[in-house]
């Protein structure tokens, strides 16, 4: 865990983590590639024996995950609560077959799938580094899923950011929840002006693993989905969905330092735009051939 008060959302570690998740996206591709020329046929099947969870305190009723995604939004969001809450790592997960990746920040090496808590907290945060390709999600999200039955979690909450081109009007909070977890916690909040549904679609990947074990009524889930730019670090995405499970969550939050940051990252690509234009302009030669 970063020790730094903003380590995890500081322009080089951010701008770094978008390197390094589409290293891993390249990576996948190629692996799964790979597998599909020697004639692998990778089955959804679910198995422990190469699963590893380990948690070194009872989990409370409540997860929120963040994952490594496009625009890094649910991870810098989590990253952010661990260092708000003062989070201390608990367990971890690992599962074989998947690309290997080991963090490390000052020089210390840590797992890429973190259980955090803190002793007088109802809540344990998921903080996963890794890129799971979408062929692969069902080892991770099965040891996940057998954690929670296993240590009598009773809902999750998982923060993610979708990449599409997207209005201001779009910039909001969407979730995709059951049906307990909307009586429980979505009452009096669903349908205001930050949290709204999501409209038709399908989930894939870990987070539709989590809401299909989630229509079985012992475990409540939601996800909390919000537009980003795809290629960069969307620090304003990861602020909102912040701002939405503070509100559903009664986290005290301070999100001064983080919006801070989202203003100079915002600043950042608009000086970034006109410098690209004031040198395409530069470039531009006239064309006098019709003339």
């Amino acid at each position: 865990m970063v020790s730094a008060p903003l380590a995890a959302v500081s322009p080089f570690d951010v701008r770094g983590c978008t390197l390094v998740l589409e290293h891993q996206i390249i990576r996948a591709e190629r692996l799964i590639a790979d597998r599909s020329q020697l004639g692998y046929v990778d089955r959804p099947v679910r198995r422990f024996d190469d699963v590893r969870c380990r948690s070194r305190i009872d989990a409370p009723e409540t997860l929120l995950a963040g994952f490594s995604e496009f625009g890094l939004a649910g991870l810098t969001a989590v990253h952010y609560l661990v260092d708000q809450l003062d989070l201390e790592e608990t367990g971890h997960i690992t599962a074989e077959n998947l690309p290997s990746i080991a963090p490390f920040s000052g020089g210390v090496s840590r797992h890429h799938t973190r259980l955090l808590s803190r002793s007088d907290l109802d809540l344990t945060v998921l903080m996963g580094e890794l890129f799971v390709p979408l062929g692969a999600t069902n080892p991770l999200a099965s040891a996940i899923i057998d954690w929670t039955e296993r240590n009598d979690v009773e809902e999750i909450g998982v923060l993610s950011g979708v990449p599409l081109a997207h209005s201001p009007d779009a910039q909001r909070t969407f979730y995709i929840a059951t049906d307990d977890y909307r009586a429980k916690r979505l009452d009096g909040v669903d349908g205001d002006d930050t949290l709204q549904p999501m409209g038709n679609g399908y989930l894939s990947g870990v987070n539709g693993s989590f809401v299909t074990h989630g229509l079985d009524p012992s475990l409540a889930v939601c996800v909390f989905s919000t537009p980003v730019r795809a290629r960069n670090p969307d620090v304003n995405a990861a602020l909102r969905l912040l701002e939405t499970v503070s509100e559903i969550y009664d986290f005290d939050l301070d999100t001064g330092p983080i919006e801070e940051f989202a203003t100079s990252i915002s600043e950042h690509y608009e000086r970034l735009a006109e410098h690209v234009e004031d040198t395409q302009e530069e470039r531009r030669y006239e064309d006098r051939m019709y003339m």
